[in-house]
């Protein structure tokens, strides 16, 4: 294996050089999912952003196309979204529908002043291959903000009018628009909602079906950035709660957080999934910007997490949302091994010398004190997921997955506190560098990279101080 494709990932989107990282326009077009990302193509470190662009059918094989937008006189291309206009409300597409993009301008104004920041267009004839600036950007600015970027668009149908979600400092502003180009603003949220530990971003504004119930609530992903007092570096958090066009209200004040692991930030949702689809899909980055530019790989960095599908569950008194991988990843797995009662005093192996696969495991503790599922790389190199009855909590501990030493952050466990440990449910997902987690049906998830030597040799699962038992599981691979 040549250097340049050390780490490269089997089933996540990764660039072929130079560095990669928030998600860009992601939308669905003509039978085509869009990704455009964050992207440097000079340097394999954060750098002068331009937008990257990546089509797939079936959102887990990826071809990457050509840069799709470049610096110009407004400043470099920042992070933003992607939206069909199908009643052409902007006037770019008398003949038929086509794809506009909507992104932050990032301009330097030298050591002396403050970075100029603001929303501009760009369209599209021929399926997000090329790209038409528009002539008049940009088209939303404020006269003090200096944050002022990320911008989410969606069509509210009930209004019929462009929503504008917009990350601006410690809040998330609220615009609409008749037409993507004249805007107008609408509301602010976060004033003593949520956690405020960094730089809000990369907001996003949905609505969901709550599971196996007759009502539905709106949810707002906002990413946090890097707060060097604090070991989680930059991560993701949600709100729940109502909007009419104008104004989002979130049902309760305490912070959610998407994911527990290290490596999810700056995600969010495809636009125009079809409506017989119907599914609200999301894709993040598979980093965390208190090491991001220093991950082992070489002649490129980043890669994106497996989309998934998101949900919304109530538990007791509070909504959570949920999420698994689309289902097309199955598609990846035609190998299938069942685990069915298995009984676990000490230990129990399975072999897995596979470039990439997948473990799911309905496990009943009956008195063990501990519980771990250890995903031995090689002989040196082992990732644990390690439950505590005693304390209630789920751990990733990687200190001794592989690569570690680019950062003394990067070996600090991820850990959650669970309800209940005498039943989980996890799916673990294995590539050659990562660990994805789904626990109890989607309702946490633990994203984590990790670099070793090879993506999996053996699965083990061992009980400390008891039993546990395996009601039902599956290993799935790839055919070989």
């Amino acid at each position: 294996m040549s250097q340049l494709e050390k780490y490269r990932p089997h089933l996540h989107f990764s660039p072929q050089k130079n560095w990669m990282n928030d998600p860009n326009g992601l939308v669905y077009f003509k039978e085509e999912y869009h990704l455009f990302f964050q992207y440097n193509p000079n340097d394999s470190k954060w750098g002068p952003m331009h937008w990257g662009h990546a089509v797939s059918k079936d959102l887990i094989a990826w071809k990457e196309l050509p840069i799709a937008l470049y610096p110009d006189e407004y400043g470099t291309i920042f992070s933003g979204s992607a939206v069909v206009d199908w009643h052409n409300t902007t006037g770019f597409f008398p003949d038929e529908p086509g794809l506009v993009a909507i992104f932050t301008h990032h301009l330097e104004n030298g050591a002396d002043k403050p970075p100029k920041q603001s929303q501009s267009l760009a369209y599209s004839y021929d399926n997000g291959r090329t790209w038409i600036k528009y002539r008049n950007n940009p088209v939303l600015e404020h006269e003090s903000k200096i944050d002022f970027r990320d911008p989410k668009v969606f069509w509210y149908h009930p209004s019929n009018k462009w929503i504008m979600m917009l990350a601006t400092g410690q809040t998330i502003s609220i615009y609409s628009s008749p037409n993507l180009i004249k805007w107008y603003f609408e509301s602010e949220f976060g004033d003593n909602m949520g956690s405020h530990d960094g730089v809000w971003e990369c907001p996003d504004l949905f609505e969901l079906q709550v599971e196996n119930r007759e009502e539905s609530k709106w949810v707002l992903f906002v990413s946090i950035g890097d707060n060097p007092n604090s070991d989680k570096g930059s991560r993701t958090q949600y709100f729940v709660g109502s909007f009419n066009g104008s104004v989002f209200k979130a049902e309760q004040e305490k912070t959610n957080w998407l994911d527990y692991g290290k490596d999810n930030y700056a995600g969010v949702s495809f636009s125009d999934i079809p409506e017989e689809d119907g599914r609200r899909i999301y894709l993040g980055w598979m980093s965390n910007w208190r090491y991001a530019n220093d991950v082992p790989t070489y002649g490129w960095r980043s890669q994106m997490t497996l989309p998934r599908e998101l949900g919304l569950r109530k538990l007791k008194d509070s909504y959570s949302i949920v999420q698994k991988p689309v289902q097309e990843l199955d598609y990846y797995f035609t190998s299938k091994e069942v685990i069915h009662n298995k009984w676990i005093g000490k230990e129990l192996q399975f072999d897995f010398e596979e470039p990439y696969g997948m473990i799911t495991l309905n496990i009943e503790s009956m008195d063990a004190t501990k519980y771990r599922v250890d995903i031995h790389h090689t002989k040196s190199n082992v990732t644990s997921v390690i439950i505590d009855a005693q304390k209630q909590l789920l751990i990733l501990d990687r200190h001794n997955s592989g690569v570690t030493s680019f950062s003394d952050n990067f070996s600090i466990q991820q850990e959650i506190k669970l309800p209940d440990t005498q039943k989980i449910e996890l799916s673990i997902v294995i590539d050659s560098s990562s660990i994805e987690i789904f626990g109890n049906r989607g309702v946490f998830a633990i994203t984590s990279l990790v670099y070793p030597d090879k993506a999996c040799e053996v699965i083990s699962l061992r009980a400390l101080g008891g039993e546990i038992k395996i009601e039902e599981g599956y290993l799935l691979k790839p055919s070989t």
